[in-house]
C-alpha cells in the first residue's frame, strides 16, 4: 500500500497511544509502515511535524452535542466535558500537546468555534469574548494537563498544613485513560465539575458585574 500523509499520521498515533509522543521516532514510524524511513521525508519534512499533523488529526475528531436553546452555563459544561472525553482518548498525545504546541487550537477549530458562541451566548461583550474564551480554554487544558500527568491526584491528596488526618479510605478514581494517577484518591469526574461550577460561577459574576457597571454609568 502506498504511503500517505493520512497513514503516516493514523499509524504515529497507534505509537503515541502505546508509547507516548517523546518515544516517537521516524525509525519506529517507518518500520510500523514497512517502509524505507527515508521515504516518510517525501511526505513529512520531520517528528515535529508528524507531531502536530496527528494533533490536527484529532482535533478534527472532536464532536459536542448542539443545544442552542440551553442555558450557556449547561453549553459550556457540555463543551469542557466532551472535550475532556477526547483527551482521555488520546491521553499521551493531549498531554504532549498542552505542554508542547501552545498553537494547537486555531480559529477555525470546532471547539474553538463553539466555546466562542457559548461566550457570546453568555453576554460577553464582543470586543472581549477572545480574551474570555482564551481563559477558559487556559484552566480547561490546565487542569486536563495536570490531570493526565497525575498532578492533580497528587496535589489533591496533599493534607493541609497542620492536619492530623492521616490515612482513611480514600473514594475511588472512577476516571480512566488518565496517564501517571494511581487510582486511589478524590474523583477526578468530581474534580472537573467542580472546576467548571467554579469557572462558571466567576464568569457569571464578571459578567453581572459589567452589566451593573454600565446601567450605573447611564444613571
Amino acid at each position: 500500500m502506498p504511503l500517505t500523509e493520512a497513514g503516516i499520521y493514523a499509524a504515529a498515533l497507534r505509537l503515541i497511544d502505546e508509547d507516548g509522543a517523546e518515544a516517537l521516532t521516524m525509525r519506529k514510524l517507518a518500520t510500523v509502515l514497512d517502509a524505507n524511513p527515508m521515504s516518510l521525508y517525501h511526505h513529512v519534512p520531520n517528528k515535529e511535524a508528524v507531531l502536530r499533523g496527528v494533533t490536527r488529526m484529532v482535533g478534527a475528531q472532536f464532536r459536542t452535542v448542539t443545544l442552542q436553546d440551553a442555558p450557556w452555563q449547561e453549553r459550556l459544561r457540555l463543551l469542557a466535558t466532551d472535550f475532556r472525553t477526547l483527551a482521555h482518548r488520546h491521553p499521551e498525545l493531549m498531554a504532549y500537546s498542552f505542554s508542547h504546541q501552545p498553537d494547537f487550537i486555531q480559529h477555525d477549530d470546532p471547539f474553538w468555534m463553539a466555546l466562542t458562541a457559548i461566550v457570546a451566548a453568555a453576554g460577553a461583550p464582543s470586543s472581549e469574548v477572545p480574551e474570555v474564551a482564551a481563559l477558559i480554554v487556559a484552566v480547561v487544558i490546565g487542569v486536563l494537563g495536570a490531570e493526565l500527568n497525575g498532578a492533580l491526584h497528587q496535589w489533591a491528596n496533599l493534607k493541609p498544613p497542620g492536619s492530623d488526618a492521616v490515612g482513611g479510605d480514600a473514594p475511588a478514581d472512577t476516571a480512566s485513560g488518565s496517564t501517571g494517577a494511581g487510582t486511589a484518591g478524590p474523583d477526578r469526574d468530581h474534580m472537573f465539575r467542580l472546576v467548571m461550577d467554579t469557572l462558571i460561577t466567576g464568569l457569571e459574576g464578571r459578567l453581572t458585574a459589567g452589566r451593573d457597571s454600565q446601567d450605573s454609568g447611564r444613571r
